[in-house]
């Protein structure tokens, strides 16, 4: 079932883009990822224009990410002090991200970019994930145990001025160190179209030092109010967002999520970690060849 997508201007078989979205849920039901690190990789592989992959699937981010931070919100798992902070490090994020998107785009150099990063990016997270799980199944043997460190947050965070208490996280430290890693995530997700919470869920736990039992909630606010302001940036100047896509998308998450809850049930946490770390090096693998490997066709000719 053929379905055309107004903004990348190709059809596409509108069950298989629903299945991808049902593998992405999967995995947020599994691991409590949100893959979206995964969608836009997958999505230029199909074919779609890397810039409508990040714009569209930073969409679906949004909507896949209110119904996991009310649940969270529920049980009090949410610090919203600490995440107003690191929103509004995100908005910055998000506009510093916007004008360097629309540098590149303006360049000829937005898929170059992309690709580039998202090699990066996922080559040392699926490598630091398939270590990690290996040395938990006992596949390789852990090293030397390092010792606890005194504090709960980095030295460097504790030094910063001007502190605030964070009563629900527990923690007094400066509200820079958040703003920072906010706007950090910004970038990142105007730039590749991810949700950022791979990278901030472990700085919030190993750089600031937050509770676990907050971390996941307030990451999910902070994720939910930055894809928002992602894709109404991309809406509005790189025009980029193709509704279509992003539901189509957004239909499948819903369902495999419902999926993923069940079968994380039955299966060890670290073969899990392992299959997603292998799936991720993967990508990065196929990425890396896209951007060394010679095209069949060196030019294109796209009409506006």
């Amino acid at each position: 079932m053929d379905i055309y997508l107004p903004v990348a201007g190709l059809s596409v078989n509108a069950l298989m883009i629903i299945g991808l979205g049902g593998l992405v849920g999967l995995l947020t039901g599994m691991l409590g990822v949100g893959g979206g690190f995964l969608t836009t990789p997958i999505l230029i592989f199909y074919g779609i224009p890397p810039a409508v992959a990040v714009a569209s699937s930073a969409t679906q981010i949004t909507g896949t990410s209110v119904s996991g931070m009310l649940a969270h919100r529920r049980r009090r798992g949410v610090d919203y002090l600490m995440g107003g902070v690191l929103v509004a490090g995100g908005f910055l994020g998000t506009l510093a991200g916007g004008g360097l998107f629309r540098l590149l785009q303006d360049s000829g150099q937005i898929d170059t970019a992309i690709a580039l990063l998202y090699v990066l990016l996922l080559g040392s997270v699926g490598v630091l994930m398939a270590k990690e799980s290996a040395t938990a199944l006992g596949i390789i043997q852990p090293g030397e145990k390092a010792k606890k460190p005194t504090r709960r947050h980095n030295p460097i965070i504790a030094a910063l001025p001007m502190r605030w208490r964070f009563y629900q996280s527990g923690l007094y430290i400066s509200p820079l160190a958040p703003l920072a890693l906010g706007f950090f995530s910004g970038v990142l997700t105007v730039l590749l179209g991810v949700g950022g919470g791979f990278v901030v869920v472990p700085a919030m736990i190993y750089l600031l030092g937050m509770s676990t039992s907050v971390v996941i909630g307030t990451s999910l606010l902070q994720i939910l109010f930055v894809t928002a302001a992602t894709t109404l940036i991309h809406a509005t100047t790189t025009k980029s967002v193709d509704i279509v896509l992003a539901v189509l998308l957004l239909v499948g998450s819903v369902v495999g999520a419902q999926f993923g809850a069940q079968f994380a049930q039955k299966v060890k946490p670290e073969l899990l970690r392992l299959a997603l770390a292998i799936m991720v090096l993967g990508v990065a693998f196929r990425m890396a060849l896209g951007l060394g490997w010679r095209p069949a066709e060196i030019y294109t000719v796209q009409l506006l």
